[in-house]
């Protein structure tokens, strides 16, 4: 599994002109699952994306978590974080979960994410051809994998 992670001031998903899911002060995450991430892997993921520590305190010290905050997560799917570029120009998805496994995955991620903010995190919608809007406030991203990895 790989994670990238943006602060932001806003965030929004579109989906053929509809809102599919925004978020205020928070974090976007964009989430890519592989075929052998487990629900440890998943569990391992959410915990640490929720305590990381990556806002700031009162003064100016990147100190707090999104759950310290009171955040909110806004966690869409994308395959192609776990695209192969090394060989040729054209990537290969080969390491990407097939979209029944992924689903699941994706699903038992954001459930997990709900269960330790107590709060409903909004998302994309899964597979389709989405339109990504944020403010990246630092700019502050970061690229997690699972350990497994």
């Amino acid at each position: 599994m790989r994670i990238v992670i943006q602060r932001v001031q806003h965030a929004s998903v579109t989906v053929e002109g509809r809102i599919t899911g925004q978020i205020g002060p928070g974090l976007l995450v964009l989430a890519g699952f592989a075929p052998d991430d487990t629900a440890a892997s998943l569990d391992w993921m959410a915990r640490k994306l929720v305590q990381l520590r990556i806002f700031s305190d009162a003064d100016g010290k990147m100190n707090l978590s999104v759950q310290d905050i009171g955040g909110q997560l806004l966690v869409v799917s994308q395959f192609t974080l776990l695209a192969d570029a090394r060989k040729g120009n054209r990537p290969s998805y080969i390491g990407a979960a097939p979209p029944p496994i992924a689903i699941s995955l994706y699903e038992q991620f954001v459930q997990r994410l709900e269960q330790l903010l107590g709060q409903p995190v909004a998302t994309g919608e899964f597979g389709a051809d989405m339109k990504v809007e944020l403010l990246n406030d630092g700019p502050v991203t970061i690229v997690l994998d699972s350990p497994e990895k």
